[in-house]
């Protein structure tokens, strides 16, 4: 999974772009902390940092 889908995954969650501090979109949602997802084009990022970024996000 790229950063980009990964971006889009959160929105359709409910999380929302708050700033893009170079290559990092910074997702936030009330509640929760801020995360910080990589968007280097159509790389595809780690699969345990999609994991945690996932975990973090995952609702209570």
């Amino acid at each position: 999974m790229n950063g980009k889908a990964l971006v889009q995954y959160l929105q359709e969650r409910g999380w929302v772009v708050d700033r893009i501090h170079g290559s990092h979109f910074i997702m936030v949602k009330d509640g929760h902390r801020p995360i910080p997802v990589p968007v280097h084009g159509s790389r595809d990022l780690p699969l345990g940092l999609v994991r945690g970024i996932m975990r973090e996000a995952k609702e209570e």
